[in-house]
């Protein structure tokens, strides 16, 4: 990539965003819009706009976003969002302290310095060699200068612990504040018992967990819910769910019919063979309301079936206070590991009932399978990214393709395709199954919570990530482009290796600009959401239902946003020193990001749960990681460098190691349970206990026909209980 063709991708990118920014702040005023830009106060009972006022300035949101406090977020979207912003915010000034030193001392030193022209084996012919004279690659051999570099590489690494001490004391305390809060919260009052071993003879398994707990907590156990087997009905479940949609569908169309037709109006129809499309054609009310009324006796069935015959071993206990609870969920209670396993309960809209009745060690072979068949997909997509990394270099196309070279001499199009073909071709490419993937496979681990699937599924996604993406893409493109070099001297591979990171640095800013000029500018406008929910409401959509459903915006995205962050973090400071030119990139792509999600999560975004800041340890440990590897990174390069006193790094990986390990001593414990000192804090109401039990109830065990004693009998008959879905 030559120097035009990087301004061009700034330049393109900047204009494309602005664009973007326009379009945002014209829809956003639309009234018919709101539901797209503030669906999160539209749900809340908010008006659309602070203050109420439609008339006001295109860019207000910045000063409200920028003037937010963190306890807006937390009433806005909880805790989980608000220990999120601190992740932005702490690498943001990570990244901000180190480049208040670097960029005007190292820029100047790497520019100004001489040593390289003199080595004729560079990889940076023909390639950057404006902006490589700004990194660390333009600095020669054994020179004196190595010095400053290496005492950079420390301030880095002191700056990352200084900041990360702070924000880990930080959350802490904003989960604290949470936990003891004196408001009820339903998981705090229940608890999570797997691999409950066979009732003994004369006993059924709710007599066994009563009698079991009851003895261990005489005054404290409330009553328990035995995990059921909910696939059956579930399926009816879905299936009466579906035809009452569909019948609320046919009597809107049929209202809105008698007022643009006939006044009796015309019936709609449908007809019940292969998705509509074949078979005998019915009148769609009555046949609906035909399939309802069949459906609601055999849900009622199956639901008796379901509490009396497919109990599992597994079970949800509840306790008439907090601290008990609390107390239970980190507690050893049966001598064999397998047998009685309790853990705290969550809410319960993110209990995965369907893994709860995994047994131990069904449990721990999934896991072991899941860690192979992830480093398996690692090295399977490690090969296709290092192989577009090499092929969507103009230079490496042109050798394979040489029938484009005519099309490549076009100076424009040769400038367009630098500036954005690698970069593009990455970014679909990592966009594609792998993220569902992920996510499939932590649940197959027999995880308990969602929040928990999402965090396990965010760091494979962030190891793939790094491995593939960071070491893939520099790998890659270097092997095939000195493919030739390195067969005729095969000993030069590290030399060549560590050379190439200050050419690829350059494939890393553009990656950077991309992300966060056409990322957070597509983010901001919602325009793909604006598209399909318009497209819904003039075609598709004929009730409230449907409406809502088409602009209903989910959460932040978590299990794929937190990656794509961490890869940005670890890219940037593994080329703070050898390319400081990276770090103003980085500092944009974070305090953009900062300032646009702050703003969608103060309007857009609805959590779909909240595990008050469980997802911290998980971001603390990854950007350790990033930061050993960017210790390690420079490590190798000092040693290409023949800096003979590279050894002095060598502490580096050692402290972090040290630091990460003090911090999980002295904060992790609290994020693994809930301190007893917090839940023993007073509640501002007695809590609901009888609320609480029924608030676990799955949907498809409850019923809107059956009267409430007798679901109530069904429930005691067989452990007042049942739960589970699949």
């Amino acid at each position: 990539m030559d120097f035009s063709s990087f301004l061009t991708s700034l330049g393109t990118s900047f204009l494309v965003f602005a664009i973007l920014m326009v379009l945002f702040a014209w829809l956003s005023a639309k009234p018919g819009n709101n539901v797209i830009y503030y669906p999160n106060r539209i749900l809340k009972g908010l008006d659309s706009f602070e203050g109420g006022s439609r008339m006001r300035n295109p860019f207000t949101w910045i000063k409200e976003a920028w003037s937010s406090s963190e306890e807006d977020v937390i009433a806005m979207s909880g805790i989980d969002t608000a220990v999120y912003f601190v992740f932005l915010s702490t690498v943001l000034g990570i990244l901000v302290l180190s480049g208040l030193i670097l960029l005007p001392t190292l820029l100047p030193i790497a520019f100004t310095d001489d040593g390289e022209k003199s080595i004729s084996h560079t990889t940076s012919n023909n390639t950057f060699n404006d902006l490589d004279k700004l990194s660390m690659g333009n600095i020669g051999e054994k020179s004196p200068r190595l010095w400053v570099f290496l005492i950079a590489t420390y301030w880095v690494s002191f700056v990352t612990y200084y900041l990360l001490w702070k924000a880990y004391k930080h959350v802490s305390l904003m989960r604290a504040n949470a936990l003891m809060s004196p408001e009820v919260k339903t998981g705090q009052f229940a608890v999570i018992v797997r691999d409950i071993p066979p009732a003994p003879e004369g006993q059924s398994r709710k007599e066994h967990i009563d009698s079991y707990f009851k003895a261990i907590y005489p005054e404290a156990y409330y009553r328990s819910m035995v995990v059921t087997k909910n696939k059956e009905v579930n399926k009816i479940w879905e299936e009466l769910e579906g035809f009452k949609k569909k019948l609320a569908r046919a009597e809107a169309i049929y209202a809105e019919l008698k007022t643009t037709g006939k006044p009796e109006g015309t019936r709609p129809t449908n007809r019940i063979g292969f998705l509509g499309l074949i078979g005998k054609k019915v009148d769609s009310i009555d046949y609906y309301s035909e399939k309802i009324n069949e459906l609601i006796p055999k849900l009622e069935s199956e639901q008796k079936v379901t509490l009396r015959e497919k109990q599992q071993d597994a079970a949800l206990v509840f306790f008439n206070n907090r601290v008990t609870a609390a107390s239970a969920s980190q507690s050893v209670h049966a001598q064999m590991v397998d047998k009685w396993t309790v853990s705290e309960a969550h809410e319960p809209r993110q209990l995965i009932w369907s893994n709860l009745s995994i047994k131990f060690f069904k449990r721990q072979l999934r896991q072991y399978a899941v860690y192979v068949i992830v480093a398996l997909t690692i090295v399977f997509y490690l090969i296709p990214i290092g192989i577009i990394s090499a092929f969507t270099t103009l230079a490496n196309l042109q050798k394979i393709l040489p029938f484009i070279k005519p099309i490549v001499k076009n100076k424009a199009v040769k400038t367009v395709l630098e500036a954005y073909l690698p970069q593009l071709a990455l970014i679909i490419f990592l966009a594609l199954i792998l993220p569902k993937f992920l996510l499939f496979l932590s649940k197959f681990e027999g995880i308990p919570t969602e929040s928990h699937v999402v965090r396990a599924a965010s760091g494979k996604y962030y190891y793939f990530s790094v491995l593939n993406v960071f070491l893939g893409v520099t790998v890659g493109g270097t092997l095939f482009s000195t493919i030739q070099t390195i067969e005729k001297h095969p000993n030069t591979i590290a030399s060549i290796l560590a050379r190439s990171l200050p050419v690829n640095a350059t494939f890393f800013l553009t990656y950077v600009a991309l992300k966060f000029f056409i990322g957070y500018g597509l983010e901001l406008s919602r325009i793909v959401p604006l598209i399909i929910y318009h497209l819904k409401r003039k075609f598709i959509c004929k009730t409230e239902t449907e409406l809502k459903d088409a602009w209903f915006p989910g959460d932040l995205g978590y299990g794929t946003r937190v990656p794509g962050d961490m890869l940005i973090v670890t890219i940037v400071l593994c080329y703070s020193i050898i390319a400081p030119l990276i770090i103003p990139f980085g500092v944009i792509y974070f305090g953009l990001g900062w300032l646009i999600l702050r703003n969608q999560a103060l309007k857009v975004y609805v959590p779909s749960y909240e595990s008050y800041g469980k997802m911290w340890p998980h971001l603390f440990v990854r950007l350790l990681a990033s930061l050993i590897l960017y210790q390690v990174t420079m490590f190798g390069y000092f040693g290409v460098k023949i800096f003979y006193y590279v050894a002095l790094l060598i502490p580096l990986p050692i402290f972090s190691l040290i630091f990460g390990f003090v911090c999980s001593k002295k904060f992790y414990p609290s994020f693994h349970h809930t301190a007893l000192e917090l839940a023993s804090r007073d509640l501002k109401e007695v809590p609901n206990l009888e609320q609480i039990f029924r608030s676990f109830i799955p949907t498809s065990l409850r019923s809107e026909k059956i009267e409430e004693d007798q679901f109530e009998d069904a429930l005691s008959q067989v452990s007042q209980t049942g739960l589970s879905s699949v």
